[in-house]
């Protein structure tokens, strides 16, 4: 009931304010941003240039980003200048936090034009986003629409040309402030920590490489150190069934891993939210793309001297859909498929041998985040 009624007050709201839409001019100026989504974790991170960007042009605005409560989190620091207003589009407490926070004279729709209505509901005066959602009334409330890139590039750099103005400096640790948190059990000597958990199982790689993996960075002189997600710690039990290693098994927060991260000496994880995190961090990082795309979530231009190291077979034959946030771009190649739907699930990642993955961590052992 709470989510229907928030539904109503959204479309009714946005209607009216509807009336009220003006484009921003050197008369009337952007004192207000609002960068509207729902994004998971990656994706939401991957909107670090455009932040910048924003940061960089309106440098005396007042900037609101929504965000998942639990990734709102890693906002304490407020980087670019941004607060993070947790978003829960189930509650109706929340959209009247949002409604509180605004009006404003420009909002940034991103994913999902959806978030076009709930901007607009919330005062905003000039929308702008990327054109193309599904169905058309997602759109309808957007002012200013962008296409996609017609030629390969990341979501990050993407998002980053929704708004004119010279491309932000590329990404240096400590753009980013790092969150407050309870600092997390450490290992005493040299460590790597090892994300084996994902969104969706066609993202796992096999169990008896990570076990290999970790006996190799044991040679090294490093500790593996596990991690995973709620609910994953199956995974870890598979891998590591001796419990021979430390393991962190949903019991961080996403600041807490933050504090993890920042001193171990490699991070090892598939194409997940946990990789992006590894970037805004500054720590050394192996991403294990399969069904994703290196493409679009490797590291482009922002992330251009960050240490960090995609690995995909490349080409994979079932690596062949065309859509991102429910666009078609003709370049490219990825895979949104469930495991259900999948012909030969987790080929993708079996498919990244155990020989590249070392000859990666034994390049990156010695690198130091700069």
């Amino acid at each position: 009931m709470s989510r229907l009624i928030s539904r109503l007050l959204t479309i009714g709201l946005a209607v009216t304010n509807s009336l009220r839409r003006r484009r921003p001019t050197a008369s009337r100026p952007v004192r207000k941003i609002l960068v509207a989504h729902h994004l998971l974790l990656g994706d939401t991170i991957l909107l670090a240039p455009l932040l910048a960007k924003l940061a960089q042009r309106y440098p005396d605005a007042e900037r609101v980003i929504l965000c998942r409560p639990a990734v709102a989190t890693l906002f304490s620091g407020r980087p670019y200048g941004f607060v993070a207003q947790p978003h829960d589009p189930r509650s109706f407490s929340s959209l009247r936090e949002i409604l509180a926070k605004g009006p404003f004279d420009i909002a940034l729709v991103l994913g999902d034009n959806r978030y076009a209505w709930l901007a607009r509901a919330s005062g905003a005066k000039w929308i702008v986003g990327f054109e193309g959602d599904r169905p058309a009334w997602k759109n309808w409330m957007v002012d200013e629409s962008h296409p996609h890139s017609t030629v390969p590039a990341t979501w990050a750099d993407m998002a980053a040309g929704l708004i004119d103005g010279a491309a932000p400096q590329a990404f240096r640790p400590g753009d980013w402030p790092a969150p407050a948190a309870k600092p997390p059990h450490v290992p005493g000597g040299p460590y790597a920590v090892l994300h084996v958990g994902a969104s969706t199982p066609l993202k796992l790689w096999p169990a008896e490489r990570w076990r290999a993996l970790a006996a190799h960075l044991v040679e090294l002189g490093v500790t593996p150190v596990w991690s995973v997600g709620p609910g994953e710690t199956a995974l870890v039990d598979e891998i590591d069934p001796l419990n021979q290693h430390p393991r962190h098994c949903g019991s961080l927060s996403l600041a807490q891993l933050w504090t993890l991260l920042v001193s171990a000496k490699l991070l090892i994880c598939p194409d997940t939210g946990v990789a992006h995190l590894g970037k805004v961090v500054g720590v050394p990082t192996i991403a294990l793309f399969g069904p994703g795309s290196i493409d679009i979530y490797g590291k482009g231009t922002f992330w251009r001297d960050a240490i960090y190291i995609a690995l995909a077979e490349e080409p994979f034959p079932c690596r062949d859909q065309k859509l991102l946030f429910r666009r078609e771009l003709t370049w490219v190649r990825r895979c949104g498929r469930s495991p259900s739907e999948c012909l030969t699930p987790g080929a993708c990642m079996q498919a990244i041998p155990l020989t590249r993955v070392k000859a990666a961590v034994d390049r990156l052992i010695n690198c130091k985040a700069t």
